[in-house]
């Protein structure tokens, strides 16, 4: 092993050591917060296209809720702004309230934003493929900085 390797070896396990000082744990570690929203966030039904589409993200990054815990409420908008004629950008707001189901009180509740952009050339049937590809990539960054969000709250463990 090279002194620079060494070195490497060393800086790295003193920086472990300091987090490890600051109460540092990993998210999805044994009785981290991540494991304690896995399948136990139950999202409100969606309603609409975006709605299910936010939903489907939801469940695919945090689980299907097999024994929900927590309640998500939601509400999204969106907003197109056309900048020029040829690209279009999809701005997304995101407010949520997650709740304890047993006990009814509110847990968190925030607002997170997010956009993603698309092309209007090509076809119309191009530019409805477009659309609504942006409207499924802006559910999920969505969906990720709130489980960003949650997965930093410090009241949350396993079941």
């Amino acid at each position: 092993m090279s002194l620079s390797d060494r070195r490497s070896v060393l800086l790295g396990l003193a920086a472990v050591a300091g987090l490890a000082g600051c109460r540092f744990s990993p998210v999805y570690a044994p009785g981290g917060v991540g494991r304690a929203l896995q399948g136990a966030v139950r999202a409100d039904d969606p309603s609409r296209r975006d709605e299910y589409h936010f939903v489907a993200a939801f469940e695919e990054r945090l689980g299907r809720p097999v024994s929900p815990r927590y309640a998500l409420s939601y509400r999204i908008g969106q907003r197109r702004i056309g900048g020029d004629a040829s690209r279009v950008q999809v701005l997304g707001v995101l407010e949520y309230v997650l709740s304890d189901i047993a006990g009814g009180q509110e847990i968190a509740a925030g607002r997170v934003d997010a956009s993603a952009g698309y092309s209007r050339t090509g076809t119309q049937l191009a530019e409805q493929a477009a659309a609504e590809d942006a409207e499924v990539r802006l559910m999920r960054m969505l969906v990720d900085s709130l489980v960003l969000r949650l997965t930093a709250l410090p009241d949350l463990s396993p079941a």
